[in-house]
């Protein structure tokens, strides 16, 4: 059974929309700007997207769902749902969001503004918002779809097990759709828990460069309608081919040395796919920028895929975005395959000495059939997707 998709969006800092990305990415403008993040004072560069600062959700209230509720109102992703509410019901429709923050921002705040007697004032008690799910629960609720609905949390892989995921449900005819999407925000937990994990970058991100130094971190949302094929009307020409899910728990946050279970991931999506690492003809790397993870995925991908696998990662767009990285990514790689247009992983100024893989930092145009997008999270959860270019 073949899973079509049928639409997709994203929003990051680089771009409002898909259509805007496109264009950022033919221009190599990065959407990276020196921290201005309130109240934080860390050296670095964040990939922020403000216009979600004044968005109010009232008792959904967090930065989080406005990050999730702005990337909604983008492209067509909405008027397809409501297409197919029609055409299904509500209940032939799932949801499945994944995140790593949540809604962590809002309960940080919510600690700020503890009465009296040290609890939480009525404004925070949000059993919602403050909660692992709660990004399922709020696409769920703005989109009024009432099918099964989860929210996956596996780190950085998080949104992109939503496709995965998404093709199990469809397979077993437990949905007719699945609207698959994944939103993650800045927030202090997790700026200052990289900082002192002591990876983050003072300068904009340079992935897999040999002078590379740490990350820079995002905030992102992104969506994608998975269907049956023969179900779909209209569609995108782009079908899930393949994927891999592993997790080698090595580590609570650095990967295994040899990559075994990032391995473990591409190896099972390209057997799902069926096909060799020399079909792939571009690969959107992990690419964190940070040294072990740039260098365990770079050493990794030379030894599987030949030198006619174009390569690159787009972090120094939009920066790391966390649990939105996933399917930031996937989109991104989609897209490529529909525009034939190769990013080029921008401030790549000379290749880190180890590695050796088809990677630039100038954009590239060629013709592509299947591509791939690599996802590889904190505690060895990784997670490795195929699409593919069809006809008809």
């Amino acid at each position: 059974m073949t899973i079509r998709i049928v639409d997709y969006e994203s929003t990051t800092a680089a771009a409002d929309n898909i259509e805007q990305l496109r264009i950022a990415i033919k221009n190599q403008k990065s959407g990276l700007r020196k921290n201005n993040f309130s109240f934080s004072d860390l050296n670095t560069w964040i990939g922020r997207v403000p216009a979600i600062d004044d968005i109010d959700l009232g008792e959904w209230q967090s930065r989080n769902n406005a990050m999730a509720a702005y990337g909604l109102q983008q492209g067509t992703i909405l008027e397809q749902i409501n297409q197919l509410k029609e055409r299904f019901g509500s209940s032939r429709i799932g949801v499945i969001m994944g995140s790593s923050t949540s809604s962590i921002d809002r309960t940080e705040t919510a600690y700020r503004h503890l009465d009296d007697d040290g609890k939480l004032t009525k404004e925070f008690q949000q059993a919602t918002v403050h909660n692992p799910h709660g990004p399922g629960l709020f696409i769920a609720h703005q989109t009024g779809v009432t099918g099964p609905t989860i929210t996956i949390n596996t780190a950085c892989s998080s949104s992109a097990k939503v496709f995965a995921t998404g093709q199990r449900w469809l397979n077993s005819h437990s949905v007719d759709a699945v609207l698959v999407g994944g939103v993650d925000t800045l927030c202090y937990s997790v700026l200052h828990g990289f900082d002192s994990l002591q990876l983050l970058s003072k300068d904009p991100c340079k992935p897999f460069d040999n002078d590379r130094d740490g990350i820079n971190l995002g905030e992102a949302s992104g969506y994608a309608i998975l269907m049956r094929s023969e179900d779909c009307e209209t569609d995108t020409g782009i079908e899930l081919t393949g994927y891999g899910e592993s997790s080698d728990a090595h580590h609570m946050s650095h990967p295994h040395p040899d990559g075994l279970g990032a391995q473990n991931a591409i190896q099972n999506a390209l057997s799902m796919a069926q096909l060799s690492p020399r079909d792939i003809d571009y690969i959107n790397l992990h690419g964190t920028s940070s040294q072990a993870n740039d260098s365990i995925e770079g050493k990794l991908i030379g030894s599987l895929f030949p030198k006619t696998t174009q390569c690159s990662s787009t972090k120094a767009w939009m920066a790391h975005t966390l649990g939105a990285a996933g399917i930031t990514e996937a989109l991104i790689a989609i897209d490529a395959a529909r525009t034939d247009l190769i990013p080029g992983s921008m401030n790549l100024n000379n290749l880190d000495q180890e590695l050796d893989f088809s990677i630039q930092a100038k954009n590239m145009t060629r013709s592509m059939t299947h591509v791939m997008s690599n996802s590889f999270g904190f505690g060895g959860n990784n997670c490795c997707l195929v699409f593919s270019k069809v006809d008809g």
